[in-house]
């Protein structure tokens, strides 16, 4: 009996968690979706709202790169900003920001799995980013599995 209730509690647990990566992976599409827009909209009003944080729900955020690789906007790090990115690997030494980039280049919106230092946790973790290309610049929205 209690080795059902502890395979009940572990199938739910990752019910749960599957079913809340699934939810923020939509979340991170539909940011960028709607960043992507307010940037072809206009570049600077709209690179503005991303730095301001208007595209962030919950752990979801969008942030840009401009396609040489330079963060022009990020709303959890404006550090970053203004910092060319491109040749700067991941944990286990991909060229991650170089991958999605040449992948929004060539018009393809999808999705860049990286390992990346959770900044709640500290701990490094598979991360996978989705990006879509707005005029000069790459709309970023990321999420930890």
């Amino acid at each position: 009996m209690k080795l059902r209730h502890l395979l009940f509690g572990v199938l739910s647990a990752l019910a749960l968690t599957t079913t809340t990566y699934a939810s923020e992976k939509d979340e991170a599409v539909a940011q960028v979706s709607a960043a992507a827009k307010a940037v072809n909209a206009d570049r600077a009003a709209g690179l503005k709202a991303i730095q301001d944080g208007k595209f962030v729900k919950g752990e979801v955020y969008a942030f840009a790169y401009a396609l040489t690789g330079e963060m022009v906007a990020h709303p959890k790090n404006p550090r970053l900003v203004g910092k060319n990115m491109l040749d700067q690997p991941d944990a286990e030494g991909k060229l991650f920001r170089k991958e999605l980039i040449e992948k929004a280049k060539a018009g393809r919106k999808e999705w860049t799995d990286y390992v990346y230092q959770n900044p709640e946790t500290k701990a490094m973790e598979q991360k996978t980013t989705y990006c879509e290309k707005a005029g000069d610049v790459v709309v970023c929205a990321g999420v930890y599995r």
